[in-house]
């Protein structure tokens, strides 16, 4: 299944100097997971309480592109300066769920919007992140799946930020887009679990 997430190789590629002056300062894997967690949980917090200020919701798509870079950041100071730690992996894990949680459900405040359908899509999102990791649990690694993987998730939820604030976006089509956005992620369930269990039988040697 086509996923954002397929570009991220080119994508470290274009981080790769950045990242190289990051550790020459000193800088760790974990403090930019956590440094990324605790921004995305204030500007959540800030669109949330002013969400009748629509063009708060620009934020939402900045902040998604610089977190993306960021979680290629963390990622490449672990693996390529000997960063990796069991604490890391709980955090790199633990961090994305609350961040995405955290930039979705403001547009839960929007007066036109049901907040039943954001908690679900908020939900559904944590539940395919959840289906991901347990990918190695069953002999099986990390599913990463689309159509609505993290990466994708944060194109899609930018979108419908740049939308609100720029008015392009009629805000009474949120609940349908919402709507639209757990079934995808109901599919993107569907294929991890499908994909993880296909993939341990494959490396389950034969009795």
């Amino acid at each position: 299944m086509p996923s954002i997430y397929q570009l991220k190789p080119r994508f470290q590629n274009l981080l790769r100097p950045l990242v190289q002056r990051l550790h020459a300062r000193g800088v760790t894997a974990n403090q930019v997971t956590l440094a990324a967690a605790a921004v995305s949980v204030l500007l959540g917090l800030l669109v949330a309480a002013f969400a009748g200020y629509l063009w708060l919701f620009a934020l939402i798509p900045l902040w998604m592109f610089l977190r993306m870079a960021l979680n290629a950041i963390d990622g490449m100071l672990a693996r390529e300066f000997g960063q990796q730690s069991v604490l890391g992996a709980y955090l790199n894990e633990l961090c994305d769920v609350i961040a995405d949680s955290a930039l979705i459900l403001p547009f839960a405040m929007l007066a036109e919007v049901s907040p039943l359908w954001v908690v679900v899509a908020t939900l559904l999102a944590v539940i395919v992140e959840y289906a991901g990791v347990m990918g190695p649990l069953v002999g099986a690694a990390r599913r990463y799946d689309g159509p609505l993987g993290k990466s994708d998730r944060a194109f899609v939820f930018g979108v419908l930020g740049a939308g609100v604030a720029t008015g392009l976006l009629p805000i009474d089509w949120l609940d349908t887009l919402f709507m639209l956005i757990a079934a995808l992620l109901v599919w993107t369930l569907a294929n991890r679990v499908r994909q993880g269990i296909a993939e341990a039988d494959r490396n389950t040697p034969p009795a």
